[in-house]
């Protein structure tokens, strides 16, 4: 890659070939193209007219759409989707382990779509769209045409906008929040205007209130401007300040949820913390490792597209525009800034909390470079990106839902639906009521929440005490995987602690296209709401053949 080569010496080692001829064969086929190129070469040309990359987007999301229905036919939504749905039905300002994005927006979505595996899918392919199509909005700043394209064809080809993506979670939230919030500055940085100014603010509050890992990128705003050159005209401005007062006030609700609820969201962040020197090294090195890891199949294909004229990196370097100076910033600062948190602080830093940032990468690689791109390697790039997605459509998905059909999650996520709907039933045969609050397995729980037709709301934090009037008063229930040795305990120890329960068992057993896969055993306990009669214990008998019950 051109730009990325300052922070990723690697690149220098990767063998370039010299092949003028090959560059003499792109240039003729641009002059005069393949019959099969002539289409995309069209489509290239509505770059500028505003069609081009839509079309891109919304086939990139179709696509992915569908390879997530196919490969999780059999399966359940990953537990984290299913987190954010759950907190999310329950409107605050904050959560007890994060700030509240992606709570609102799963629960924003539903409110208008269906609630369904499909939908939330298509959602979290949406947001991955929404953050290519803001990445465009940040490279038509410095190029035009087919050089926008190439962004988001090299940015197709890392795993953060497909497999990073479907999990939607406070992680791939940050995949749109991060190029808009970049996007405002930029443009108020240049513009020096109150309305940019504000959207600035605006839009780093929105990245804050989706994880608090975006206070590096917001530093890393400041940083870049006062590293700048034109930092005096900028900072003598209102915009800077203009943008600090808006992004507090925007934030205010998320602050005083804080101090009004002991926050909850620092104590778990700061649960990451405490590593010593050895760990907080292990951990920088993993990070570092897995962005290379990430960014290597564009790495290459963007060696083979620059060929030889890499060797004009130092001078393009030197010649770059002062907004992509800026830009260069801060992308050093997302990189160096939670390197150096993690060294002092011994914190946890896995690679995937840094995917929303490859974009940042890409735009410098591509918009940092004099020379022009022939449309040969674009069409090239289109290619391979169209190639891949289809065999992952019609390949790999439909040998991945077989596989777990039969070998199953960790997390059990393939009989999710089918434990929901048999504590959903036996549940209301025990209390004639609808469930009302579901806790045990966090993932177990979040999963009955969404499946069950009752939508139960997660009441963990409140089993755990297991002293409010309003919980005894309203009954609940909790699951557990009868192999989850941790949440048996905790079972357990809640069951010795309350009156008025039941503990039954039931396997549950994994369906795709009509084919039976693995099965696992649930255990449930069951605490009656106060207020509901017992039911005959023939009744009892009836809703579990494998029955286990204290009374």
């Amino acid at each position: 890659m051109c730009r990325l080569h300052a922070s990723f010496p690697f690149l220098h080692l990767i063998p370039v070939p010299i092949d003028f001829a090959f560059q003499a064969m792109a240039e003729r086929s641009d002059r005069a193209p393949a019959r099969w190129r002539r289409p995309f070469l069209r489509w290239l040309d509505g770059v500028e007219a505003g069609w081009a990359v839509p079309l891109l987007v919304g086939s990139f999301v179709a696509v992915w759409t569908l390879y997530l229905a196919i490969a999780y036919a059999g399966g359940g939504l990953h537990p984290d989707t299913l987190e954010a749905w759950t907190l999310g039905q329950h409107f605050a300002w904050g959560y007890h382990k994060h700030p509240p994005l992606s709570g609102w927006i799963a629960a924003g979505w539903t409110a208008v779509f269906p609630l369904s595996d499909r939908s939330l899918q298509l959602m979290a392919m949406v947001n991955a769209g929404l953050a290519l199509i803001f990445v465009d909005l940040i490279s038509r700043q410095f190029v035009t045409g087919h050089k926008r394209i190439l962004v988001l064809l090299l940015l197709m080809l890392t795993p953060a906008y497909q497999f990073h993506a479907q999990r939607f979670n406070a992680n791939s939230v940050l995949l749109a929040t991060w190029p808009l919030a970049t996007w405002c500055f930029l443009r108020a940085f240049e513009t020096r205007a109150p309305l940019w100014a504000a959207a600035a603010g605006c839009t780093t509050a929105l990245a804050m209130v989706g994880k608090y890992y975006s206070i590096f990128l917001v530093t890393s705003f400041a940083l870049a401007a006062l590293a700048h050159p034109a930092r005096r005209a900028y900072f003598t401005s209102a915009s800077p300040w203009i943008s600090v007062v808006i992004g507090l006030a925007a934030l205010s609700p998320h602050i005083y949820w804080l101090a009004t609820t002991g926050a909850p969201t620092f104590t778990y962040a700061l649960a990451h913390a405490g590593g010593n020197a050895a760990t907080s090294f292990r951990e920088v090195r993993y990070f570092l490792l897995g962005l290379v890891a990430a960014m290597s199949v564009s790495a290459v294909l963007w060696v083979l597209v620059a060929g030889t004229r890499l060797k004009q990196f130092p001078a393009d370097f030197a010649a770059m525009s002062p907004g992509l100076r800026l830009l260069f910033y801060v992308t050093i600062g997302t990189i160096v800034l939670p390197v150096t948190t993690s060294l002092v602080m011994g914190t946890d830093l896995p690679s995937l909390w840094a995917l929303q940032g490859l974009f940042l990468f890409a735009v410098l690689v591509v918009c940092g470079t004099s020379y022009p791109i022939e449309r040969f390697y674009t069409v090239n790039l289109t290619v391979t990106v169209a190639g891949v997605a289809l065999a992952a459509v019609s390949i790999a998905a439909p040998i991945h839902a077989v596989w777990r059909n039969d070998h199953g999650y960790e997390e059990g996520r393939n009989l999710y639906a089918q434990a929901a709907s048999e504590v959903t039933r036996q549940w209301r045969e025990f209390t004639g009521e609808p469930m009302t609050t579901v806790s045990g397995d966090e993932a177990l729980a979040f999963a009955t929440a969404f499946y069950s037709p009752d939508h139960p709301r997660f009441g963990h934090e409140d089993v755990l005490g297991l002293a409010r009037k309003t919980l005894l008063d309203r009954g609940w229930a909790a699951l557990c995987f009868r192999d989850q040795e941790p949440c048996i305990r905790w079972m357990e120890l809640a069951s010795s602690r309350t009156g008025h329960f039941v503990r039954r068992e039931f396997t549950v057993q994994a369906t795709l296209w009509g084919r039976p896969g693995l099965s696992r055993e649930v255990v449930v306990l069951m605490v009656r709401p106060r207020g509901i009669r017992m039911i005959p214990k023939s009744a009892a008998d009836d809703f579990s053949a494998s029955r286990r019950a204290t009374e």
